[in-house]
């Protein structure tokens, strides 16, 4: 009976640790919530995030009909660039879309929603954009499907992967932080040597008015 409880003991242990990585890749995964966007009768709303390279983007938008009775359905347009200001998406009088692309640079990628002109009627428009990317952007149910996965071993998949995009971030963080340090130590060399020939260029100029003195005096015969 000892040898028994003994030998569960690990299996146990090891079904917990399951469990509670089944549970925890929860808070570890990027949450992925549609934002509803109120759209000006005039004017463009843009909403932007700073996104790596490689990533997978993904998202869907739609006008939400607030009037139930309204008869006509505002259309739309969309244009998503690049940080680099290349356009990776436009759409124009639409009601619905969806645009995915992997990102081939490192920025603040825009995506921007207007109204079009053949709106007959004022007011503003709401628009519900669901955008997703990384690991929320991937189809888990085609995965499961695909390499005939499921229950805790696709937990674990998905924990795998939340992790990996954790490990990816970091790096991207690291990259940044030692640009930005490596351009701070430039900035700070470089006001350090305007400071130097800034002093440098006082001492002359003072040198040079005590000198002047000193034959404007002599020639006064003052000194």
């Amino acid at each position: 009976m000892a040898h028994n409880m003994s030998t569960r003991a690990p299996v146990i242990a090891w079904l917990f640790f399951v469990i509670f990585c089944s549970m925890s890749h929860l808070l570890l995964l990027p949450v992925a919530e549609a934002v509803w966007l109120t759209l000006p009768s005039s004017g463009t709303k843009c909403v932007s995030e700073e996104i790596q390279n490689k990533i997978v983007v993904l998202a869907d938008y739609y006008v939400v009909d607030e009037v139930a009775q309204s008869h006509h359905t505002s259309t739309v347009s969309a244009r998503v660039t690049s940080p680099f200001g290349n356009n990776l998406y436009h759409q124009e009088n639409v009601t619905h879309g969806q645009f995915a692309f992997t990102t081939t640079e490192s920025g603040n990628y825009l995506a921007c929603f207007w109204l079009d002109g053949n709106r007959q009627e004022g007011g503003e428009t709401t628009l519900s954009l669901d955008w997703r990317t990384g690991i929320a952007a991937q189809d888990w149910e085609s995965v499961a499907r695909k390499e005939r996965i499921e229950g805790v071993e696709l937990e674990l998949r998905k924990l795998e992967g939340a992790v990996q995009a954790i490990h990816e971030n970091l790096l991207y963080l690291k990259t940044r932080e030692a640009d930005m340090r490596e351009v701070s130590e430039s900035t700070n060399a470089r006001v350090a040597w305007y400071s130097i020939m800034s002093l440098g260029v006082c001492i002359i100029v003072s040198g040079l008015q005590l000198l002047h003195l000193k034959r404007y005096f002599r020639k006064k015969r003052l000194i």
